[in-house]
């Protein structure tokens, strides 16, 4: 059998680092970003004997891996086994001690056998090594930057949340991140409840009796804005935020005991194309079908202000993902050496990563300063041109292939000059004042922590930072 072995020590506790492990969404914060992942099956949790069903998607390829555990040590120990992968055998002991006080160290331990390992073992020997550093060198950057954020708010206990959107990229990730954090999730969804932490919102009667006790209420849910913009597909999109957006908030001002705050998404394309000067929190709309609908969507929170809940208008840049949004659709054509610029590549792009983003939404639901709108984007923006560059400075490929303008509007119509073609240069302003703090501030930091690209002192630097160090000068990977 070949070992693999990677270690993490952070100040916090065995239990606790145990128990962040244990918890629901602990698979899904894990799970590779650059990997296109879902859950078949789930039975029980990592006690013996429950397993874990999922599959790894490749355009028209699945690999379904099957894990069982067992040897579970409550607060030391629990092994998974595969008993379908692609390996000929594999073993993963997730291993735990104390590290001195208020330290604990987690121990990976994974033996396997690669399939004819023999005969292709030394060739792809290497090549399961070097996929083993990117997966654990992303997970021991995760867990140590999730455990950070959830220390910081430790002393006000646990939430009750609820979530719309909690099957779209941001309500995935964040249910997952909320829940290893300790945070009871309530899913609202428009379709009948499959479980006892859904409730029905929008389309049916809505469960008032579900929502009572509430800490927070995070909306996400919205039509996706990808696509022909046709009239229909625009009315939804207008529909989906402003009207659903009037009704849950209505809803809530019913309650006898309303949640404390309402994080509601925005969009940045409320500036518009605001050109090359700054825009903040202070500034006016802009103008197009867009702008308008971000105005309309924050103004339907009216009812949930008058009710006394504290509402925070997350103006959404760009969000940096390797499993969806933008990112998603440009990894192929650039990994290929057909990337470049769209159009001239000078309108501004603000953007933000995903992980950032659950921060934003951890910060802004304990952060009583932040209310009304709060741009949720990075303090570095750039020019189109500039994202592109660095987009093939990670993957290693020639970035130089434009989309012309007229191609743009050929392919997407007037989502290209809303979107593809306009920018503005957005200021958190909101954010740095009330002391947030972002992982990943800069876009290549963000680049190799979506698509796979860290080297070891990239998790250095996020252990160092937890433990409240001056981390190290960043490094070329």
């Amino acid at each position: 059998m070949r070992r693999f072995e990677r270690s993490l020590t952070l100040p916090v506790s065995r239990a606790q680092l145990f128990a962040w492990h244990a918890r629901p969404g602990a698979f899904e914060r894990l799970a590779p970003t650059w990997q296109q992942l879902e859950i078949v099956e789930q039975q029980g949790g990592i006690g013996d004997g429950d397993r874990l069903h999922f599959c790894l998607r490749a355009g028209p390829l699945r690999v379904h891996w099957v894990a069982r555990h067992e040897d579970y040590v409550e607060g030391e120990r629990f092994v998974d086994v595969a008993e379908r992968s692609p390996f000929a055998a594999w073993r993963h002991v997730h291993a735990f001690e104390d590290a001195g006080e208020g330290a604990a160290t987690l121990h990976d331990r994974v033996s396997y056998r690669l399939p004819l390992d023999r005969l292709a073992g030394a060739i792809a020997g290497g090549m399961a090594r070097r996929t083993f550093d990117r997966m654990f060198r992303q997970r021991h950057l995760r867990t140590a930057q999730d455990l950070r954020r959830h220390a910081a708010v430790a002393d006000r206990g646990p939430q009750r949340v609820a979530l719309t959107g909690a099957s779209g990229l941001v309500g995935r990730e964040l249910a997952a991140f909320l829940t290893t954090g300790g945070h009871e999730v309530v899913r609202l969804v428009r379709r009948e409840p499959r479980g006892g932490d859904e409730l029905r919102w929008d389309g049916g009667p809505l469960d008032l009796a579900g929502l009572e006790g509430l800490d927070a209420v995070v909306h996400l849910a919205g039509e996706p804005i990808v696509g022909r913009w046709t009239a229909a597909k625009k009315q939804r999109i207008r529909e989906s935020r402003v009207g659903g957006t009037r009704r849950l908030c209505a809803a809530l001002a019913e309650l006898e005991r309303p949640p404390r705050v309402l994080i509601c998404a925005s969009a940045t394309g409320f500036y518009g194309d605001a050109g090359d000067g700054e825009v903040d929190e202070a500034s006016p709309a802009g103008e197009g079908f867009l702008a308008d609908v971000a105005r309309e969507w924050e103004a339907a929170t009216q009812a949930a202000e008058r009710a006394g809940i504290r509402v925070v208008h997350l103006r959404l840049g760009m969000v940096m993902s390797a499993r969806g949004g933008a990112l998603a659709q440009l990894k192929l054509p650039f990994s290929l050496g057909l990337g470049g610029p769209i159009g001239g590549g000078r309108q501004w792009q603000s953007w933000i990563d995903l992980d950032d983003v659950l921060g934003v939404i951890l910060h802004a639901m304990h952060s009583e300063v932040l209310r009304g709108p709060v741009n949720a984007v990075s303090p570095e923006p750039l020019r189109q041109r500039e994202l592109a560059r660095c987009l093939g400075k990670v993957l290693r490929r020639p970035a130089f292939m434009p989309l012309p303008a007229f191609a743009v509007r050929a392919l997407f119509g007037e989502l290209a000059d809303e979107m593809l073609l306009a920018g503005a240069r957005v200021r958190p302003g909101m954010l740095a004042a009330s002391g947030f703090r972002w992982d990943f501030p800069d876009l290549e930091s963000s680049l190799r922590h979506q698509l796979g690209r860290l080297d070891d002192a990239a998790v250095e630097r996020a252990v160092a930072s937890f433990r409240g160090e001056r981390p190290a000068a960043r490094s070329a990977a």
